[in-house]
């Protein structure tokens, strides 16, 4: 239960041997959570941040090969584990069936005093639902 987010690696990505700059990773491991809640759960992140938010509180990527201007990359988020008020995710991403980077991350569940908070019932519900459970 994968949700697969495609990026296409542009100029700002690169360093100036053309090859992605690593911190760009974590941005496009970002932007993908960014699209899993939107897309997948239907619940924006500009629809959230007014009262809530999902910061990401750990991350660990591991690199494989690198990637470079043009390429096409495909970054697959899978919801791990679901507490009270995180969840953990893993990423894998991949070009051409090569992988390129995995990494796993932790986000938390904060309200508007910016501090951890259940996941709201509707939301939990959803990405329990995507957690494989083998």
């Amino acid at each position: 239960m994968a949700f697969v987010h495609s990026v296409r690696v542009r100029f700002g990505h690169c360093d100036p041997a053309k090859l992605v700059f690593y911190p760009r990773y974590v941005e496009m491991i970002s932007d993908t959570v960014e699209a899993f809640f939107g897309d997948a759960l239907g619940h924006p992140f500009e629809v959230l941040h007014p009262d809530h938010a999902v910061p990401t509180v750990q991350m660990r990527l591991h690199f494989t090969a690198p990637s470079r201007l043009g390429d096409a990359l495909e970054i697959a988020l899978r919801p791990t584990r679901i507490g009270r008020s995180s969840l953990d995710l893993s990423f894998a991403c991949t070009c051409g069936g090569e992988t390129r980077f995995t990494a796993e991350s932790t986000l938390v569940w904060v309200g508007a005093s910016v501090r951890p908070e259940p996941w709201p019932d509707p939301l939990r519900s959803e990405l329990i639902s995507r957690i494989d459970p083998s």
